[in-house]
């Protein structure tokens, strides 16, 4: 399971990186939102990964193996919100510059 978590984390990385080197704006925005997406996947997987365990402690149980931790994932939901919004001003300034340059890549020129 780890190895395909690295390999998912890895490969969205890359395509983030390739699209964020494309000369289109809208390319760029997918790149940061797969970078961000990469970042949330490591995140996640630093709180251990666990199958059917519980988040909170048990009183009954109080053997810190037995659960995972529940701050990444507390950090990667507030980071899916905090990306949905960046990604969606990405995408109004994206269409504000598009109609005052008339074209779409970085640099403003065709």
């Amino acid at each position: 399971m780890e190895l395909v978590l690295a390999i998912a984390i890895g490969v969205l990385t890359a395509s983030g990186i390739y699209l964020m080197l494309r000369p289109r704006t809208f390319q760029v925005i997918i790149g940061l939102s797969l970078i961000s997406y990469a970042v949330n996947l490591f995140i996640f997987s630093m709180g251990r990964l666990r199958i059917d365990a519980a988040p909170v402690l048990d009183r009954n149980n109080i053997d810190p193996a037995a659960y995972t931790d529940p701050v990444p994932q507390a950090l990667v939901l507030t980071a899916i919100v905090i990306g949905f919004a960046m990604t969606a001003l990405f995408l109004v300034v994206m269409l504000a510059a598009r109609g005052f340059t008339g074209t779409d890549h970085v640099d403003g020129r065709d």
